[in-house]
């Protein structure tokens, strides 16, 4: 009988270490990607190498949990996993559970995903809302310029996460690369997994599916545009980190993609990989390229979207010439792009922008047509407060030079569609607002 018993505390006892041990594994995650009607990514990254699943069911108590496959981690893809939940419906939620080396990892938060709903034909398009941000400096003080420190007020992620968003789209810096990450894979990956790695992210990251663009911070340097020596090895970090549904157009590179959700065509836009130098002087120059501009004109035209999103690193219509905005580097691309979307009476166009580390929204018109541009920076980043830069299309009040991060909100039926944009502040307390109604 002794001997029983000490087998039975052996077993619990190594049991017990196991389970600590396959926990000890799990660095950063997991995460909810891209979501479509039939398919969802979901992804994990673990400190050494690992095999690691997911396991899925609709609903608590369901009888019925699907698996993905096993993915094993290693060094090569920085320990990181990209799983497909293929055995979903539309219109469903699901709850889901990490596995790693067959053993269920649990997280003291919940870890749910959801599908767009199968409505065309059938429904009203469905009413959603999701969360908008840009800039986020995660300290690490050996690479850090010495000083107060520049990042700062993490619960941001907390409190996005009690807003209970759809998705969240992150608009670029979402990373910030130090002089020592720029030139070596070492530095990058350790650059992206550091910032992944924040506590307070982890709750948001495993129960909202998240789309990201880049900008300067984690594509390269600063300003950095199509002559970084290593954009090859950020855009390979960019797509081990992120859980986009595509990455570039015509095999051009870059992290170009768009999706949709409900009645909303989102475009997610890259102004670094084929950006020309900011201080070219002797030619017209380009944010986006020839190739990506004539692809983003001919999708926004032929989108038959009510309503369409373009998610961009850098501010569109601010008029001020400040800075990295559209009007300082790319003015004729960007009266081309105005004009080009006011000239065929694309409606509903509202530019979603980040970058200049404060928040503002502007309105440009022409042949009738409203394009919007609300921007919203820093998460976590510093901040920028000149409310007296002189952005002649910037609406009243909505200047906001503090870190923030943004919400918004499609609701009504068909033919009663609006969109309403809020800004919070680092504890979720409102800033501002405004709603657009949207032209049938």
């Amino acid at each position: 009988m002794r001997s029983l018993k000490l087998f039975v505390i052996f077993l619990l006892t190594t049991t017990g270490i196991f389970a600590q041990d396959e926990e000890a594994l799990l660095l950063s995650g997991p995460m909810v990607g891209y979501s479509e009607m039939r398919e969802v990514l979901l992804w994990v990254q673990t400190n050494g190498p690992a095999q690691v699943q997911f396991e899925y069911s609709a609903g608590e108590g369901a009888k019925i949990a699907y698996r993905t496959e096993i993915y094993q981690t290693r060094l090569s893809e920085a320990y990181t996993a990209r799983l497909i939940a293929d055995q979903v419906k539309p219109g469903q939620i699901y709850s889901y559970k990490l596995l790693i080396n067959g053993k269920e990892v649990a997280r003291p938060y919940a870890m749910t995903f959801q599908t767009p709903p199968l409505w065309q034909w059938r429904t009203d398009p469905p009413e959603f809302s999701f969360a908008v941000g840009s800039c986020s400096y995660i300290n690490d003080e050996p690479y850090d310029r010495p000083g107060t420190p520049y990042g700062g007020d993490y619960r941001i992620f907390e409190s996005i996460h009690r807003k209970n968003p759809d998705l969240m789209i992150w608009l670029g810096d979402n990373t910030y690369l130090r002089e020592a990450d720029w030139y070596t894979n070492t530095g990058i990956i350790h650059r992206y997994t550091h910032t992944r790695n924040v506590a307070e992210l982890q709750p948001l990251l495993a129960s909202t599916a998240h789309y990201a663009t880049w900008d300067d911070h984690d594509y390269g340097p600063n300003d950095s545009d199509h002559t970084f020596r290593d954009k090859n090895l950020t855009y390979r970090a960019f797509q081990l980190f992120w859980g986009n549904p595509s990455y570039g157009i015509e095999n051009q590179g870059g992290v170009t993609s768009t999706f949709e959700w409900g009645d909303a065509q989102f475009f997610l836009l890259d102004d670094r990989y084929f950006r020309d130098p900011n201080d070219k002087k002797t030619e017209k120059r380009s944010i986006l390229g020839e190739t990506q501009l004539r692809w983003f004109m001919d999708a926004i035209i032929s989108s038959t979207a009510k309503i369409k999103f373009v998610c961009i690193g850098g501010q569109m219509i601010n008029t001020s010439g400040e800075s990295e905005t559209y009007s300082a580097i790319a003015p004729e691309e960007r009266e081309y792009i105005l004009n080009t979307i006011a000239s065929e009476g694309i409606k509903n166009v509202i530019f979603l922008t980040g970058d200049r580390h404060h928040a503002e929204f502007s309105v440009y018109e022409k042949y009738g047509v409203k394009i919007y541009d609300f921007t919203t920076s820093p998460l976590t980043a510093g901040i920028h407060n000149n409310p007296k830069e002189a952005n002649t299309l910037r609406v009243p009040g909505s200047y906001f030079g503090q870190r923030n991060f943004a919400m918004v909100e499609i609701t009504g039926q068909r033919l009663a569609r609006k969109v309403k944009l809020s800004l919070f502040d680092t504890d979720g307390k409102p800033l501002w607002s405004t709603e657009i109604e949207i032209l049938n």
